[in-house]
């Protein structure tokens, strides 16, 4: 069995000090993907004693970035998407391992006024067509802050929020399209029909408390993984970020 957890930390320097460092060791995860790191090389020194740690940080200073710590070594590691326009900004890592690939990706917001929509539809479809190409040598696992609710079920207020990053038609609809190309997200695997567990809540108008929430962070795999997935979890009780983690656990090939 294996346990990868994903976390949207908001800035891992203040994340550490809300308690990170309690929380990596009560996962105990094997594999433990973060995103929004928000940080430079040299600025933290993390000691996660039997962990690889892998690194990808945003050239603009306190922006995105991404990392991956496992206690297995990589085959191989690679840092973005191989495209010039998006391999700036620290958002994506794939690790190889025996059986999948494990990939860790903060998708771009669409911000504030759409401003940034275009450039994500392009995002879209190029992350796609790198998730396939993995697809090609063996399976992949991905993972992150992928800054889409799919459905009205996945965040609490759909009707106000629609047109809203997040939450417009287009945001969506590429993520039908992801599922459609042969992926599953596994907590709907799970749980299709379950309301209220969200993984993202605002700072703002006391959201958390209320559980005025999205979920937004996600553990995708190949449809060829199905009968390896033994359980997901979203953890809400866990705090130090507006984000909380979410967790996957997957069979070893003799186990499924």
């Amino acid at each position: 069995m294996k346990k990868l957890i994903s976390w949207n930390v908001n800035g891992l320097r203040a994340c550490v000090g809300k308690g990170f460092l309690d929380v990596f060791r009560q996962l105990d995860a094997d594999i433990f993907c973060i995103q929004e790191s928000k940080m430079q090389a040299g600025q933290l020194e993390l000691k996660l004693d039997g962990y690889y740690q892998y690194w990808s940080y945003a050239e603009k200073k306190g922006y995105s970035g991404t990392a991956l710590f496992t206690k297995e070594e990589p085959l191989s590691v690679a840092y973005g998407l191989g495209i010039e326009q998006h391999d700036h900004e620290g958002r994506v890592i794939t690790a190889e391992f025996p059986d999948y690939y494990v990939v860790t990706c903060y998708t771009p917001n669409s911000q504030e006024g759409l401003a940034r929509l275009s450039y994500r539809m392009e995002w879209e479809d190029d992350f796609r067509k790198f998730l396939k190409k993995l697809e090609e040598k063996k399976p992949v696992i991905f993972c992150g802050d992928l800054n889409v609710a799919h459905q009205e079920i996945d965040l609490k207020n759909p009707k106000t929020n629609r047109k809203n990053a997040g939450f417009t038609d287009e945001e969506r609809e590429k993520f039908t399209q992801l599922l459609n190309a042969g992926f599953i997200d596994t907590y709907r695997y799970f749980y299709p029909d379950r309301e209220g567990i969200y993984s993202w809540w605002s700072y703002r108008f006391k959201a958390r408390e209320k559980n005025a929430g999205w979920r937004i962070d996600y553990f995708c795999v190949s449809k060829c993984l199905a009968d390896r997935l033994k359980s997901v979890e979203i953890h809400t009780e866990i705090m130090g970020s507006d984000h909380c983690p979410v967790e996957l656990e997957i069979k070893e090939r003799d186990e499924a």
